[in-house]
């Protein structure tokens, strides 16, 4: 865990802008640029309304499950650690003005001039089912917590200029991280021959697997034009290692060997690959963009990594223990999948006998059985979640470590971030 205490406290002066008290980045403009040069950049980005330059400012269920549930409910209470004895804030409510904003923009970027493409690739970002947003949010709490306040004073409306052309940059990023999520998802349903998601059905279920494709490689590409108007070759790099981990993760799972396919190593490499590198690049070009130095952006890294290995740890055990209709998708889609998850690999350490029954595969109904049965004998489910805590406990000093900071705003989203660790391994759906 890698803890930065001897960080330079950042100055507590801060300036209001339209999405309330934020903090500047270091900015060419203001380093010995001339008054004139910073208007002209605050009249660009006030004038910059381009949506796709992203600059707009504006159960199948069986009875051995029962014994499962009822032990996790048991045991949740032993697990989770209060970490936070502070008034309790809702991270969404926080930002659920910009969160709108976003939604409409999206909705915005991602029209096409096919009208079946269109309506293919707006299916998942359509009022309603939008899914939990939890991505965005999180991008947005870390901008109001990691912002930074010039040190030097500017001329009237300069200030405030910048900060809003900060904060849609940043805005940006929250619409490019979720629109790789959704391609993600759109792919990965085609992969795992899904029929629902966000508990309806699933687009290639809908349109039709070629349709389904097409649509994510298309918010790929808006991806990447938005990624583009950025101007910033680091967060570009940044962005589209990502892409290449979503691949890669994703050939990991499908091309296993039989030992890779039992390892913990394995399966959290991929896990990184498949659901952390988003959040945790995300993060870091938040802070890069804030003009954070490499220490501060490291941290943001290591918050997004660890949250989202927690998020999926969770993500399985709720595979197990939750129903098709809490989770928006069939619950056991990947024991049923052949894909081998954290409880099972617990699982097996308890009971080798059970690597016999993953090696079989789960083609055979009665397979799943077994395993279940296993499942349920283990502590396989209870560790996975004593795993999630781990790495919500790391996301959680991440946030502790950052340099002090007695903003209000900046304090909030710092709040809210460490809630977000508990949040996601309490959840039930």
């Amino acid at each position: 865990m890698l803890i930065y205490r001897g960080l330079s406290r950042i100055s507590r002066i801060s300036t209001k802008t339209p999405f309330g008290r934020r903090w500047l980045p270091s900015h060419p403009l203001l380093s010995g640029a001339s008054h004139s040069a910073a208007a002209a950049a605050a009249a660009e980005a006030d004038s910059s309304v381009k949506v796709l330059g992203c600059r707009e400012a504006y159960s199948w269920s069986l009875p051995a499950l029962h014994g499962i549930r009822h032990q996790i409910h048991h045991q949740s209470s032993s697990v989770i650690e209060d970490t936070d004895s502070q008034e309790q804030l809702d991270p969404f409510s926080l930002v659920a003005d910009e969160l709108s904003i976003l939604a409409k923009r999206l909705r915005s970027m991602v029209v096409a001039e096919v009208p079946k493409l269109a309506s293919a690739a707006e299916y998942f970002f359509k009022m309603g089912v939008e899914g939990k947003r939890f991505r965005p949010t999180v991008l947005l709490l870390m901008a109001t917590a990691l912002n930074l306040r010039v040190p030097e004073p500017l001329h009237d409306g300069v200030e405030d200029a910048l900060a809003t052309e900060l904060r849609t940059r940043q805005q940006c990023i929250a619409e490019i991280t979720e629109m790789i999520h959704v391609a993600s998802l759109l792919h990965d349903d085609v992969l795992d021959d899904a029929d629902t998601r966000r508990g309806i059905g699933s687009l290639n279920f809908v349109m039709g697997n070629k349709l389904a494709v097409l649509a994510g490689d298309f918010l790929l590409s808006r991806a990447c034009v938005a990624l583009a108007s950025l101007k910033n070759t680091e967060v570009v790099t940044l962005l589209a290692t990502v892409v290449e981990h979503l691949v890669t993760g994703e050939t990991m799972q499908m091309t296993t060997s039989s030992d890779q396919r039992c390892s913990m190593d394995y399966y959290m490499q991929k896990t990184y690959y498949k659901t952390a590198s988003l959040i945790s690049n995300s993060c870091k070009a938040i802070a890069l963009l804030a003009g954070q130095t490499a220490e501060v952006a490291i941290l943001a890294f290591d918050y997004g990594k660890n949250l989202g290995l927690a998020y999926q740890l969770i993500d399985d055990v709720l595979d197990f223990t939750g129903t098709s209709a809490s989770l928006g998708k069939g619950s056991l889609s990947d024991i049923r999948h052949g894909i081998i998850t954290a409880p099972i690999l617990f699982a097996m350490e308890e009971f080798p006998q059970l690597r016999t029954v993953v090696e079989q595969g789960f083609e055979d109904s009665s397979n799943v059985d077994i395993a279940l049965e296993y499942l349920g004998k283990s502590r396989g489910i209870q560790r996975t979640r004593e795993l999630a805590v781990k790495h919500a406990n790391l996301a959680a000093a991440a946030i502790d470590s950052l340099p002090e900071n007695n903003d209000e705003d900046v304090r909030k989203s710092r709040r809210a971030l460490l809630d977000l660790t508990q949040r996601v391994v309490t959840r039930n759906k």
